[in-house]
């Protein structure tokens, strides 16, 4: 069974709720699925009063388990145009798997958030792809065969790079529909390939 990892860092909840509905189209294509975190790096007083979501149920991942997946797809806020500091943090620690190789050949996607509608979704994404190929991943989007990234009558994320969605500025917008939907669909995408490829 393909075995496939869903390692996000969410501020607020969003990609959370984005990396579960991930986890939803990876399982629906036959994966094993594992939905973990990556460690806060915040201090808890200054966290808990900015109002963080700190209950989320995800365990934190550590760095050496990513070896174990056929597939990894990372999901987190941008900061800036970029991913945020949290992701980049433990993804910083991981040269010793490139180092020996540990992630070649194996699948490689990403989703994001902004609070904004044009605040910098795909700048994030394509910024963390060349740490996909620097470990020698194969990377997967959110190809245009999911025909909901091509609605214009809601204020919607999602791109060819992969699923997104928008916070607001104050956190208080969700999810849309299509948003989970794109994140489903990039779930089952990648489960799908990663199960040709460890064929």
């Amino acid at each position: 069974m393909t075995k496939v990892l869903v390692l996000y860092y969410s501020t607020y909840g969003h990609i959370e709720t984005m990396a579960n509905a991930v986890a939803e189209g990876a399982r629906a294509a036959g994966a094993e699925v594992a939905v973990k975190r990556v460690p806060e790096t915040v201090p808890e007083d200054v966290a808990k009063g900015a109002h963080y979501k700190l209950d989320q149920a995800a365990p934190v991942a550590t760095v050496d388990e990513l070896a174990d997946y056929d597939a990894i797809i990372f999901g987190a806020p941008t900061r800036f145009g970029t991913v945020a500091s949290q992701m980049r943090s433990f993804i910083d620690q991981t040269g010793g798997l490139w180092f020996t190789g540990k992630l070649i050949g194996k699948v490689g996607s990403i989703f994001t958030s902004s609070a904004t509608q044009h605040g910098g979704q795909e700048s994030t994404i394509l910024g963390f792809l060349p740490t996909l190929l620097h470990h020698g991943m194969v990377v997967v989007g959110l190809p245009y065969s999911f025909q909901g990234q091509m609605g214009l009558t809601e204020i919607i994320g999602g791109s060819p790079y992969g699923a997104s969605t928008i916070a607001a500025g104050d956190g208080s917008r969700q999810p849309t529909a299509t948003d989970l939907d794109a994140a489903r669909f990039q779930g089952k995408h990648v489960a799908e390939i990663a199960a040709k490829l460890s064929a």
